[in-house]
């Protein structure tokens, strides 16, 4: 494997940078680090249809049947070679070279695998025999989308035993942005309940991805409904440990990449503090 790696960077997230079916190590703004990727979607599936998404090749579906052994090996051999081999130095920059997560994050929706409850056992297992649990996070990345199902609640639950974090995908307030962004047609108030149960369960952050369409960055009607949902969901009795604002890094690879560009930090950061007025904690990524 360690042959095969290449120098890595915030704008490279190739699945196959490690030459490996399920498991893949990134550099990530979000995450200030390494973070190494689990890919249950290795068949390009999901259920949603971001326009900001970077996989080619989509398409909906669910994840597939997974060789979680073959998943197990990938994921210790490739932890090992992190933290007792010279994978920092040889492909990571300087000022990136810390082990931050193993994240569920890869070419679709993580929780329509019928096998996630086991990749979460596996994970958790890699982690403690390597002495990485607790002190590694292991986070879900996710839609939300499949939050109403008992199977991905209970391996929420499950997660956070494991000192787990969710990061909820919420990228608009209204039902046009839902449908447009993510290609959702679930009522708004239905994702918000699904995020509620996932912060009864597991420590959960929004993360909302925002751009520019056509050189326009949201509309500031988009904006109002956004920080009135964030008011509701501050006073109300599901804790969150806050918003993840960023915005594109990297290509889309839908139709649409044409007509979506990243916004400035300036204005990232100025709407991050409006966040943060209506009553979360906000962590911006540029």
């Amino acid at each position: 494997m360690g042959s095969t790696l290449r120098q890595l960077s915030v704008v490279d997230h190739d699945r196959d940078a490690a030459g490996m079916t399920y498991v893949y190590p990134v550099v990530s703004r979000r995450a200030g680090g390494v973070s190494v990727g689990i890919n249950l979607n290795p068949n390009n599936a999901c259920n949603w249809r971001c326009v900001y998404c970077q996989v080619p090749g989509l398409i909906f579906g669910k994840g597939p049947q997974v060789d979680l052994t073959r998943l197990e090996e990938e994921l210790r051999s490739l932890l090992q070679e992190i933290t007792h081999g010279d994978f920092m130095e040889r492909c990571v920059p300087e000022g990136a070279r810390r082990l931050n997560d193993v994240a569920f994050s890869g070419n679709g929706e993580s929780t329509t695998s019928p096998q996630f409850r086991e990749a979460v056992e596996i994970a958790g297992r890699v982690l403690n025999d390597l002495g990485l649990l607790g002190t590694v996070k292991l986070v879900l990345i996710t839609n939300g989308s499949m939050m109403n199902k008992p199977a991905v609640m209970a391996a929420v639950s499950r997660l956070s035993e494991l000192h787990g974090e969710v990061w909820f995908k919420l990228d608009s307030f209204t039902a046009e942005g839902s449908r447009w962004i993510n290609g959702s047609a679930v009522p708004v108030e239905d994702h918000v309940a699904r995020l509620g149960a996932a912060a009864e369960r597991c420590p959960t952050w929004i993360q909302t991805c925002l751009f520019a369409w056509d050189g326009q960055p949201p509309s500031e009607e988009e904006q109002r409904v956004y920080l009135e949902g964030v008011r509701t969901l501050a006073g109300g009795s599901a804790p969150l440990l806050g918003v993840l604002l960023y915005t594109v890094a990297r290509p889309s690879m839908q139709p649409e990449a044409a007509r979506i560009t990243p916004l400035s930090e300036d204005w990232l950061r100025s709407f991050a503090s409006r966040i943060e007025e209506a009553g979360l904690p906000t962590r911006v990524s540029v």
